[in-house]
């Protein structure tokens, strides 16, 4: 199942054109434009459904390096095989959340998904190279709300791929649990073991 963009409603990101770079390991990215998906926009809408399970069977996670959020990445269909734009299982830090996240689900979709956000499109927003889409759930919790804390946590951003253990955690169910949107922690990532 390919995840929706949330952010797509708010930011009209169609049309877009370029590839992103790849992501390396270890790499400490400044340029890295950060959307969000939900319950109620995932694909299927009212789901949790994701497209490559690696520690999750469905969209999730409580954001620490053990139990990492799902995160959503660009693909492509152009050689007739899904290829993902960050490979499945490739850890990631967001200082603006403080969680951790993994790359078990695919942003964009239809016979095309290169064409449209998440594989394209980051340029468009700033010095971004390079478009993820993180799982902050919002089932039971009003659309509105959960739009809102969407807004919050869009934009360019700082991310850690194959980050080490250890970076401060603020843990629960996606970005939004307790009735509450964690965002805004700053982009910084601070030191591990902080």
């Amino acid at each position: 199942m390919a995840a929706a963009v949330a952010c797509c409603i708010v930011l009209a990101a169609s049309g877009c054109v370029g590839t992103p770079r790849q992501a390396q390991a270890g790499d400490t990215r400044k340029d890295v434009f950060v959307t969000a998906y939900t319950w109620f926009d995932n694909t299927p809408p009212g789901s949790t459904a994701i497209s490559h399970p690696i520690l999750h069977k469905a969209a999730g996670g409580t954001g620490t390096y053990a139990d990492p959020v799902t995160i959503a990445v660009g693909h492509s269909r152009e050689t007739g095989d899904d290829v993902l734009d960050i490979p499945a299982g490739t850890r990631i830090y967001l200082p603006d959340v403080r969680r951790y996240f993994i790359v078990e689900d695919t942003c964009g979709d239809g016979p095309a998904p290169e064409d449209g956000p998440c594989h394209t499109g980051a340029e468009k927003y700033g010095h971004a190279k390079l478009w993820i889409d993180m799982w902050i759930g919002g089932k039971g919790e009003a659309q509105s709300f959960v739009r809102n804390c969407a807004r919050k946590v869009t934009g360019t951003s700082t991310a850690i791929f194959d980050p080490p253990d250890g970076y401060p955690v603020a843990p629960g169910q996606g970005v939004i649990h307790d009735g509450k949107c964690d965002a805004g922690y700053g982009a910084s990532a601070p030191p591990v073991g902080s």
